[in-house]
């Protein structure tokens, strides 16, 4: 895979390069071009894989940054995480960058978790994904700003609305039970939380017992019954 634009190897010598990791051809030739040009301010390789790079390497310049797209594919994923972390730990002094095609929070925290030094999401323009590129490369972490302010709810809510049920519940449980109480069924529940829905269900199970409550509803009516008391339930 040659070096991206119309640069030989000799122009581009000195010069710091971003290595895109896209197993789809015209992705990462289209992505390169467009970061080339937006003023990216390093060369740009684009490659299928990690072993690709192996081999091309020495025709390239120094890495500067890794930006890996993955698409509509999970960083929960487990061949994707594992993948995320051979490559940070690969390469320990160059930033990996993953690109996706979704913000959802825990998506980007198990990203940063894997050793990933940013996430950006396919949704900002070129212009963001640039800055984001060279504020990773300077040694900061870019995460959306969608993400910090779900992030910030996620403390509020977590502050507030679970306190009545951590005396009797884990964290986890008190997250279902919150859940249960706002009337969401198993899927959505299993989506939210990044969960298995058999997951939800033990743990629904689990939360009925120690209420000795029958059903879901029953089990909601007890949860509010804890929120109007204001009480802190024991094991």
């Amino acid at each position: 895979m040659p070096l991206r634009g119309t640069e030989n190897v000799h122009e581009q010598a000195g010069r710091q390069c971003l290595l895109i990791l896209d197993g789809r051809a015209l992705d990462r030739e289209c992505l390169g071009s467009a970061l080339e040009d937006h003023e990216l301010g390093m060369a740009v390789v684009a490659m299928g894989s990690i072993e690709e790079w192996r081999v091309k390497k020495a025709s390239a310049p120094p890495l500067a940054a890794i930006l890996f797209n993955i698409g509509g594919r999970k960083v929960t994923d487990h061949d994707i995480a594992d993948e995320i972390r051979h490559i940070s730990s690969e390469f320990k002094s160059v930033p990996v960058v993953i690109l996706a095609d979704t913000e959802d929070l825990a998506q980007i925290l198990a990203a940063l978790e894997c050793g990933a030094r940013g996430y950006i999401p396919t949704s900002v323009a070129i212009d963001v994904c640039v800055e984001a590129i060279n504020l990773a490369a300077a040694g900061g972490i870019f995460v959306p700003a969608s993400s910090v302010l779900s992030m910030r709810h996620l403390i509020d809510s977590g502050n507030c609305d679970t306190r009545p049920l951590t005396g009797m519940f884990t964290l986890r449980q008190a997250e279902v039970a919150q859940a249960l109480r706002r009337g969401k069924a198993n899927k959505i529940i299993a989506y939210e939380l990044n969960l298995r829905e058999s997951t939800v269900k033990v743990h629904i199970r689990n939360i009925m017992k120690k209420l000795k409550a029958t059903n879901r509803t029953e089990v909601a009516y007890k949860v509010n019954d804890l929120f109007a008391d204001g009480a802190v339930a024991e094991e």
